[in-house]
């Protein structure tokens, strides 16, 4: 997994992060019991497994008194017997309000965003719809379905186009559609993933990632396939060990600065709190375009959360030390 960082960047503000990570408490008693949640039922469950286990040790480490909870073999109303939950259960149950709701009802502090937030940001076209209200720039789409008229899909938003399920992450399901007739097969993978399915425009261009921790924008990640012609898709996150990432990602100051203001403004448009990412794209004439919210991003060893982090100074025990801290 090669990653391009300078050694400023990275250094840059290390005394001043670390400070921020351990500004709540540096006693790991305050938490009491912590239920790191991962595991789970959905499409996302291998890579939640992951997640999970690097944030369970990381809290471990540091003395917190963490466990493992697995949705797929516990009863969720056991959590009622903790102090807290650190959620890492990626996609639908754990992603889309249902833990989220169940937390607020059992009142127990959970990380991350709350019923609403979580809801929305995973239905993708009613993200990029409520961004569309707002104001903000992000790639036309279109809904399909089996009735649609193939041809007025590619008339309205073009070839290439992507074709993705609207209720999953991790790339799950998606594939990029290079001719009509490539059209319904994508349609076919897509659906067999969820009950809802969206076409998006396909934007040439630069692929970005924003962190945002604490309603602040980390530095922007610029992320590169070793196949340049094809997406940042699931075996380049989580497989391949040639994807490039870059910190900084070449953006002029300028230009990053407004990326970040961007996802900001688009992190808090769904009400999104806490940590969260937001991809978005650049296209040839240099303008952005949102693409979608994240609200429980990956922590594995090839996530872009501890990438971020990283380039900030902080290092992943701080990170995961400080996000569970947001629950106090």
């Amino acid at each position: 997994m090669p990653i391009t960082m300078t050694q400023s960047v990275a250094n840059s503000n290390s005394n001043n992060d670390s400070t921020q990570a351990n500004a709540a408490t540096n006693d790991p008693s305050v938490f009491g019991k912590v239920a790191v949640v991962y595991g789970g039922n959905s499409n996302e469950r291998a890579v939640s497994l992951d997640s999970g286990s690097a944030v369970l040790k990381a809290l471990q480490s540091q003395g917190v008194d963490a466990t493992h909870f697995d949705p797929k073999d516990q009863d969720v109303t056991e959590l009622k017997n903790y102090d807290r939950v650190f959620n890492v259960l990626h996609g639908r149950g754990g992603e889309d309000g249902q833990l989220q709701g169940l937390l607020d009802w059992l009142q127990i502090p959970q990380t991350g965003s709350g019923v609403l937030a979580s809801a929305i940001g995973m239905d993708k076209v009613r993200t990029k719809q409520l961004w569309q209200g707002c104001g903000l720039s992000t790639a036309p789409f279109a809904v399909l379905n089996q009735d649609t008229d193939w041809q007025q899909v590619v008339s309205a938003l073009g070839l290439p186009l992507m074709v993705k399920p609207v209720h999953e992450g991790s790339s799950i399901g998606m594939s990029k559609v290079n001719t009509l007739d490539e059209l319904p097969k994508a349609f076919e993978l897509a659906s067999g993933c969820g009950d809802v399915v969206m076409a998006e425009k396909w934007i040439t261009g630069r692929e970005f990632t924003i962190v945002i921790i604490d309603d602040e924008a980390y530095p922007v990640i610029r992320l590169q396939p070793a196949d340049v012609s094809n997406f940042y898709d699931y075996e380049a996150k989580y497989n391949r060990n040639d994807t490039m990432y870059h910190i900084p990602c070449g953006l002029t100051e300028e230009e990053e600065t407004h990326l970040q203001e961007l996802s900001l403004a688009a992190f808090r448009a769904v009400n999104a709190k806490g940590w969260g990412r937001v991809d978005a794209m650049q296209d040839e004439e240099g303008n952005f375009w949102l693409l979608e919210i994240n609200t429980v991003p990956g922590m594995t060893s090839h996530s872009l959360v501890p990438m971020a982090a990283k380039a900030r100074g902080m290092d992943f025990e701080q990170l995961c030390w400080h996000i569970l801290a947001q629950t106090l």
